[in-house]
C-alpha cells in the first residue's frame, strides 16, 4: 500500500504515513465521513483551530512565541490561520449582504452631511477587507518595530508573524461579533465603536505578554504606536492629495467641492 499524499510505501495495517504523517483514508467519501472530518477539524475542542483561537485570548505568547521559537505542531501555523481568517471574513460579508443587508446600511446613522459617501466608503472597505488586512500587516509590523526600537527580542520578520496572528484573531472574532450583532439588529457602523477599542486593547495585550511589559510600559508604547500611526496616516493622505493634484491639477479640488455640495 502507498501513501496517497507522498507515495511512500506503507504496511497494510498502517493508519498514518511514516514519512509525511498523513492519515490513511480507506473509505470512500460520503456525507457522513465528510461531516465527521469537518467536526474533527473545526468543532472538536482538542483540534488545533479551537486550541489556537482560545489560547490566543488566554495566553497569546504561547501561540505566537512558540511559532517564532520553532514549536509549530500544537497550534495552527500563522499562514494557515491568516488564510482561514481571510476566508471567514469573506464568508461573513456574504452572509451579511445576503441575509442582513440592513446591518451594512449606514444611512440611518448620524454621519454628518456626507452619509452617502460615508456609506459607500464603509461598504468598499468591508468588501476589500481581505486586501486591507494584508496591507496592514507590514505597516503595523513596521510601526511596532519602531515602537520597540530599544528591545531586541523580535526582529521585523517576527513582528510580521505577531501581527498576522493578531489581525487574524481580531478578524475571526470580529466576524462572529458582527454576525451576532446583525442577528439582534445592530449595524456594523454601531459595532465599529466597540470593535476599535477591542482591537487596540487586544493588540496591546498581546505585545504586553510577548515583551513581558508592565501596565505602565504597555500604555506608553501603545500611545506611541497610535501617535506614529496617526502621523503616518496624515502623511499618506497628504501624499495622495499631492499626487492627485499633480495629475489632475486644480480641477481635483473643484471635483471634491462639487461632490460635497451635491451630497450636502
Amino acid at each position: 500500500m502507498q501513501c496517497k499524499n507522498c507515495n511512500s510505501s506503507l504496511l497494510d495495517e498502517s493508519d498514518y504515513c511514516y514519512s509525511c504523517g498523513g492519515k490513511v483514508i480507506r473509505n470512500r467519501l460520503t456525507l457522513k465521513n465528510l461531516f465527521e472530518h469537518f467536526s474533527e477539524t473545526f468543532l472538536n475542542y482538542d483540534n488545533k483551530f479551537l486550541q489556537t483561537f482560545i489560547t490566543l485570548f488566554k495566553n497569546p505568547e504561547n501561540v505566537i512565541g512558540s511559532y517564532i521559537n520553532g514549536t509549530r505542531k500544537k497550534y495552527v501555523n500563522v499562514l494557515s490561520y491568516f488564510a482561514l481568517a481571510l476566508t471567514i471574513t469573506g464568508l461573513e460579508w456574504f452572509i451579511l449582504r445576503k441575509y442582513f443587508p440592513d446591518a451594512i446600511d449606514l444611512s440611518n446613522l448620524d454621519l454628518g452631511n456626507n452619509k452617502n459617501i460615508s456609506n459607500t466608503v464603509f461598504q468598499t472597505i468591508q468588501e476589500n477587507m481581505s486586501i486591507i488586512m494584508m496591507l496592514f500587516v507590514p505597516v503595523y509590523a513596521l510601526i511596532s518595530r519602531l515602537v520597540f526600537f530599544n528591545r531586541k527580542e523580535f526582529n521585523y520578520t517576527e513582528h510580521l508573524v505577531i501581527f498576522m496572528y493578531i489581525l487574524a484573531q481580531l478578524s475571526i472574532f470580529g466576524a462572529i461579533l458582527n454576525i451576532i450583532g446583525a442577528v439582534i439588529g445592530t449595524s456594523l457602523g454601531q459595532l465599529a465603536y466597540l470593535n476599535l477599542p477591542i482591537q487596540i486593547l487586544y493588540s496591546a495585550y498581546c505585545l504586553k505578554r510577548l515583551y513581558k511589559l508592565s501596565l505602565q510600559g504597555i500604555i506608553l508604547r501603545t500611545l506611541l504606536f497610535i501617535g506614529i500611526f496617526i502621523i503616518s496616516y496624515i502623511v499618506v493622505i497628504f501624499a495622495i492629495v499631492g499626487i492627485m493634484f499633480l495629475i489632475e491639477g486644480p480641477d481635483f479640488f473643484k471635483k471634491i467641492m462639487e461632490t460635497q455640495q451635491a451630497t450636502g
